[in-house]
C-alpha cells in the first residue's frame, strides 16, 4: 500500500498540457494587443512599410535580382488626385463606402462562379486587400484567410474609411518594386500623384489585378479597354461627388 505520509506525484502529462494552454493563451492575448496597438498607431502616422514590401525585397535579394528597384513614398490623401481613389473604388470595390469590410453579395457570386469554372475569381474588398498587404502574406490557406478576416475587422473598427483608402493608395503594388500611387505616378507618368488625370488614374487602377505583368506607361489593348470601363464606372457612380464622405474635395 502507498505510504500516506509521502507526497503524491502529480500527473505530468495533464499538467504540461495545462501549462502549454496557458502559455498559448498568453501569446494570443499578446498578439491581439500588439496588433491593436500597431493599428491604432498607424491610424495617424505614415506607414513606413508593409508586409508585402518586405517580402518582395527579401525575394529580390534571395533571387539576386540586380534589376529590382524599390520605390515608395508616402503622401497624404489630400495630395493625391481625387481621380485615384475614385478609380480604385470603381475598379476594386464599388461598395467600399457602405460595407463593414466584406461584400457578401460579391463573395456569393465569386463562389458560384468558381464552382463552374477553373479560373478563380476573388471578391476581396479594399479593406481585405489592405489587411493582406499590410500585415500578411499571399496565399489561400485557411490560417491566412482567418487572419485576413481578423485584420479586416480591426481596420474597419479602428480606422475611418478615409484612412483605409489613404493607406491603401500608399501601399498597394503597382508594378515590380513600385508601391503606392505616388511612386507609380512618377514611374509611369513622370508626375506627382496630385496631378494624375482621370484617364491615368484609371490606367493605374486597371493594373491592380496583375501589377507585375501590366504596364500603364505602355498599355496593351486589353489594359486600355479595362481602363475605359473603369472611367465609365467612375462617372456612373457619380464622379468625384462620390468622395464627399471621405472629405476630399475635387482639385481645381
Amino acid at each position: 500500500m502507498p505510504n500516506p505520509d509521502l507526497p503524491r506525484k502529480k500527473n505530468g502529462f495533464p499538467s504540461r498540457i495545462r501549462a502549454l494552454g496557458r502559455l498559448a493563451f498568453r501569446w494570443i492575448l499578446l498578439l491581439i494587443a500588439g496588433s491593436m496597438a500597431i493599428t491604432i498607431i498607424f491610424r495617424w502616422l505614415p506607414v513606413p512599410c508593409s508586409s508585402l514590401m518586405i517580402q518582395q525585397q527579401v525575394a529580390s535579394l534571395w533571387q539576386q535580382d540586380k534589376e529590382y528597384r524599390f520605390r515608395y513614398r508616402w503622401v497624404e490623401l489630400g495630395k493625391i488626385s481625387p481621380s485615384a481613389p475614385l478609380a480604385v473604388i470603381a475598379s476594386e470595390d464599388q461598395k467600399f463606402l457602405n460595407h463593414l469590410g466584406f461584400d457578401f453579395e460579391a463573395i456569393e457570386k465569386a463562389w458560384e462562379h468558381n464552382q463552374r469554372r477553373k479560373r478563380v475569381h476573388g471578391a476581396s474588398t479594399i479593406s481585405q486587400q489592405l489587411a493582406k498587404n499590410l500585415f500578411l502574406w499571399p496565399g489561400r490557406s485557411f490560417i491566412r484567410k482567418g487572419l485576413e478576416v481578423y485584420f479586416t475587422l480591426l481596420l474597419e473598427g479602428l480606422w475611418p474609411k478615409r484612412r483605409i483608402i489613404e493607406v491603401y493608395l500608399n501601399v498597394v503594388e503597382f508594378g515590380p518594386g513600385i508601391f503606392g500611387v505616388e511612386a507609380a505616378s512618377k514611374a509611369y507618368f513622370r508626375k506627382p500623384a496630385a496631378r494624375l488625370s482621370s484617364a491615368e488614374a484609371a490606367l493605374l487602377a486597371a493594373t491592380l489585378p496583375s501589377p507585375l505583368r501590366a504596364n500603364p506607361a505602355r498599355p496593351t489593348g486589353y489594359l486600355r479597354q479595362r481602363a475605359a470601363q473603369i472611367q465609365q464606372q467612375m462617372q456612373l457612380m457619380g464622379g468625384l461627388s462620390l468622395l464627399k464622405p471621405l472629405g476630399q474635395k475635387p482639385k481645381k
